[in-house]
């Protein structure tokens, strides 16, 4: 696992000592940020990375400009290894880690909203998605901590979709690489 692209491009990252963790592979990191990039997304953006493990995703959008990311994981260990390979990339002062439960807090405000957010929670905790569950109840907190014209990215696994609103979140595109599926919404400004 590393950064592929951008101003720390090759970095390698450690892994867990954990295999509760499902790192997103270069060739999958490489097209989602490629559309990302179609829709002006990360460079300049505030982001959070929710669920994020060690921080692949959240990493790779600060390599190519972001202008800083807020991690969010509830397990110690993992954290551990997030805050690492945080020091290794040398983006302690664009980032911040949060300890928590992205189901309870979604993206932690500090005063701010979110351009772009990474919602790649386990696959077990994302098959429900109703507005009610878990996922849908993220979702709906997300749209209320995004900005104007935010973007949020989902993964799931390919068999889940997402319903096509979660309040002001709108489906933009969907894209299924193997067997995973990114769902990318948008806040609308209604």
């Amino acid at each position: 696992m590393r950064i592929i692209a951008g101003a720390k491009r090759g970095t390698k990252l450690f892994s867990p000592e954990t295999n509760v963790s499902r790192p997103i592979t270069d060739r999958v990191k490489e097209s989602l940020f490629n559309v990302l990039w179609n829709y002006g997304f990360p460079e300049g953006k505030i982001a959070a990375d929710l669920f994020c493990g060690v921080g692949s995703l959240g990493l790779e959008a600060l390599s190519r400009g972001a202008e800083f990311v807020t991690f969010v994981e509830k397990d110690p260990k993992i954290i551990a290894t997030l805050k690492k390979n945080i020091e290794k990339a040398g983006f302690a002062g664009e980032s911040k880690v949060v300890k928590a439960n992205a189901f309870k807090i979604g993206a932690p405000a500090d005063g701010r909203k979110y351009d772009l957010v990474f919602v790649d929670p386990p696959y077990l905790a994302s098959e429900d998605t109703k507005e009610g569950s878990p996922l849908g109840k993220l979702l709906v907190l997300l749209s209320e901590q995004s900005t104007a014209n935010g973007i949020v990215v989902v993964r799931t696994e390919r068999r889940i979709k997402l319903l096509e609103r979660y309040g002001q979140l709108e489906v933009l595109e969907r894209r299924q690489w193997g067997t995973m599926e990114v769902t990318i919404l948008q806040r609308n400004n209604e």
